[in-house]
């Protein structure tokens, strides 16, 4: 008979790679859609919160165009300025964007509930912690700086500025990977709140966790996601964590402090030699 053998890792989990805006800090991931609302209305055209916040997790030139492609939003664009949105008007509206988004991130900075006591657990289980993020390195450069004087410093932060291309490619989790020093991928679990942190994850063979509650599928504040009905809380609740899911997340929770007893079951599924 023949036989074919397959490597199987079955070691323990070594590192966890987190979004930011969401995931850690800007319950409801208020930073880039408030600016996005004010670029675009700079540019004459206003926009939704739902349209802002429809392609949120890319690279933040690649979400301005994607804005534009909404078909809604293209045909507000025409009725402004006479022709349809071209690279030239991203490029503006990017230029525009970077400065404006520096100059505001810093105010959201705020911890999510259960960041810090997760990330204590990550560090008592031996995991290295890595980031990823849509911002450039300049917008991130002060939300980092906040960040840590709210308690709050992962090992490592890699930009969507700092790769040939963000999420969904998987450049930043590799990169996360490369700097901390940990491998192989499966040993890895990326958690955040949007579909393309959920793609990232998956295009680099990891273990993915969505937060459903506390980040942009949500979009609400903390004091307003505690002040809904509970049927209504539920009923958002259900259509953030069912997109998550959809999107391929192997477990979605309400937010990161749900994060270390999922840990425990991938824990036991990667001994049992399963893969993502």
């Amino acid at each position: 008979m023949d036989f074919l053998f397959r490597r199987s890792y079955r070691g323990p989990l070594r590192g966890v790679i987190l979004d930011w805006a969401g995931t850690t800090v800007d319950y409801g991931c208020f930073a880039p859609t408030l600016v996005f609302l004010d670029i675009f209305k700079r540019f004459g055209v206003e926009i939704t919160l739902e349209e802002a916040r429809a392609p949120m997790g890319g690279h933040k030139r690649d979400h301005i165009e994607e804005i534009t492609q909404i078909e809604a939003v293209r045909k507000r664009w025409v009725a402004a300025h006479g022709a349809e949105p071209g690279q030239d008007d991203v490029d503006r509206m990017f230029a525009e964007f970077v400065p404006a988004q520096v100059a505001v991130i810093a105010r959201h900075a705020d911890i999510i509930p259960g960041c810090l006591e997760a990330c204590a657990d990550f560090r008592k289980r031996g995991l290295k912690i890595g980031t990823t993020t849509g911002y450039t390195g300049e917008m991130t450069a002060p939300l980092v700086e906040a960040a840590a004087k709210n308690g709050y410093s992962p090992d490592c932060t890699v930009c969507a500025s700092d790769v040939p291309a963000g999420r969904p490619a998987p450049w930043m989790c590799f990169e996360n990977a490369r700097r901390l020093g940990v491998y192989p991928m499966e040993a890895l679990v990326k958690i955040g709140d949007t579909v393309p942190d959920i793609a990232e994850g998956l295009n680099a063979g990891m273990w993915t966790i969505g937060t459903a509650v506390t980040g942009n599928e949500m979009g609400l504040t903390e004091a307003e996601a505690k002040a809904l009905s509970p049927a209504e809380f539920q009923a958002r609740r259900g259509r953030a964590s069912a997109k998550l899911a959809q999107s391929g997340a192997h477990y979605v929770v309400d937010g990161i402090g749900e994060v270390p007893a999922v840990l425990d079951e991938i824990a036991r599924r990667v001994a049992a030699g399963e893969k993502p």
